[in-house]
């Protein structure tokens, strides 16, 4: 099985820095592909109080740069609302330099109006939130070169702008938590979208029409949530081969990269015991 396994966590549930450098240090140690987080500002449980989140994702990615060696780090996603596209591009660029080029920037349109009101930040209706969230990828792919640049996730359940955008700028799509065979439905729309693209067209070695080759979408991901933690719309709880069974059936439907979701970052013996009885059954 060629699909391989990272860890997503959930800070703003309530992490500190320390708690995510143990976190990612034990899952580097362990052989997990990589570490990404997602970026909030506030807790997103249902009946909390809205409490702030204790860490920002990008300034906590720039320490743990620093204090790993292997593992790849990112977002997943971050916000488009939260920084301006030119900001955020200097930030994941500067951090991928600090990681010896270890990070993925993972992007996607935001859906939680209470962090926005809380900090002062503008949530304007979804139509325009893709509409930033498109301005971030093409202002962020014009910044880079091509040739150095982090891979991009883009992230989202939308089933018209989000495969579009992905087809258009992402190196890796995800589709959130959801079933089997939503998550293939999703790829799927993903593919029709860059089907719909016009072919590259090159004069003189210069792309004179914008179209994307069919190799530069090369991953498709999905994230789970690990056997003890909350159940998503379609759970994974059990043993660990029960986890082994669903990262196959991912596969077969095309991820190549599976999330899974940690819901306590100081439970080590939890990413260990996954790293024991799951990570050594996929390779």
């Amino acid at each position: 099985m060629s699909t391989r396994v990272s860890l997503f966590a959930e800070p703003h549930r309530g992490a500190t820095y320390d708690d995510q450098l143990r976190m990612v240090r034990a899952a580097e140690r362990c052989g997990f592909e990589g570490w990404l987080r997602a970026d909030h500002y506030q807790t997103t449980d249902v009946g909390s109080r809205g409490e702030p989140g204790p860490t920002d994702a990008w300034v906590t990615l720039a320490g743990l740069a620093r204090e790993t060696s292997r593992i790849r780090l990112g977002t997943l996603v971050s916000c488009a609302t939260f920084r301006p596209a030119g900001a955020l591009a200097m930030l994941a660029a500067q951090v991928d330099r600090m990681s010896g080029g270890r990070i993925d920037l993972g992007i996607g349109a935001g859906w939680y109006e209470r962090e926005h009101l809380a900090y002062g930040i503008p949530f304007p209706p979804r139509a325009a939130r893709f509409d930033m969230l498109e301005h971030q990828l093409a202002t962020i792919t014009r910044i880079w070169p091509a040739s150095t640049r982090p891979p991009i996730i883009v992230g989202g359940r939308g089933p018209r702008r989000t495969p579009e955008l992905a087809a258009r700028y992402a190196d890796e799509f995800n589709m959130p938590f959801a079933t089997v065979k939503q998550t293939a439905d999703a790829f799927a729309r993903v593919e029709r979208a860059r089907g719909a693209l016009p072919p590259l067209v090159l004069s003189a070695g210069i792309v004179v029409a914008v179209g994307r080759d069919a190799a530069q979408i090369r991953r498709r991901s999905a994230p789970l949530h690990a056997p003890s933690a909350l159940p998503p719309e379609d759970p994974v709880i059990g043993p660990p081969g029960l986890l082994v069974q669903r990262i196959g059936e991912l596969a077969a439907v095309g991820a190549t990269r599976v999330y899974v979701r940690l819901s306590d970052p100081a439970d080590l013996d939890h990413l260990e015991l996954i790293a024991e009885e799951v990570l050594s059954q996929l390779t």
